[in-house]
């Protein structure tokens, strides 16, 4: 490998204040991604997300291009992928979970 040197090699050489600069960024890119991001983070390709929303390829390539869309389009695009979607409200003071989208409204029953 010439002129090449490996991630543990370079890590090893960074000050343990380096070291843990790099930890903390890593960590925080892995709480905050885009929708293709977390796709790929699950190993998913868009066929494979495709075929478990019942939808084509290009659809889920749109989806993951959007800027807004009905929260329960993201809640199912992301049970599909495993996951579970909540909603938080932060205020300077406190942070409150939105329940009302939580899940699908009940069905009402048949006459």
């Amino acid at each position: 490998m010439t002129g090449r040197t490996s991630f543990s090699t370079l890590r090893s050489r960074m000050t343990p204040e380096a070291q843990e600069r790099a930890r903390a960024k890593s960590e925080a890119l892995e709480t905050e991604m885009a929708l293709a991001e977390v796709r790929r983070a699950m190993k998913l390709s868009q066929d494979e997300l495709a075929a478990i929303l019942h939808i084509n390829q290009a659809s889920v390539a749109k989806m993951e291009k959007r800027t807004d869309m009905y929260i329960g389009t993201l809640r199912r695009f992301i049970q599909a992928m495993g996951g579970e979607l909540d909603i938080v409200a932060r205020f300077p003071d406190r942070q409150i979970k939105i329940d009302q989208f939580s899940a699908p409204a009940p069905e009402a029953a048949p006459r």
